[in-house]
């Protein structure tokens, strides 16, 4: 996280915005007080999950990937 300042956001907005793009969150200064935070969205940054982190969390039945009943196909192709 870095802390820039009001003229640093005044003089460069664009090249911040490519910066909170790519991930970086700033903070916005006045006078060396922090008085906002520029971050990106929840969904523009995700971590990807660790492999395995429903391990025991349900079992798959054996017949997972059997053909559906022709009932159950039907309802699916209906609109």
């Amino acid at each position: 996280m870095s802390m820039i300042s009001l003229q640093d956001l005044e003089r460069d907005l664009a090249g911040l915005f490519e910066r909170v793009e790519a991930g970086e969150r700033l903070v916005i200064a006045r006078e060396g007080r922090p008085i906002a935070e520029l971050r990106p969205l929840g969904s523009a940054v995700r971590k990807q999950r660790p492999f395995g982190l429903a391990v025991g969390a349900f079992t798959v039945p054996g017949d997972f990937d059997a053909p559906l009943p022709d009932d159950i196909l039907r309802a699916f192709e209906e609109r």
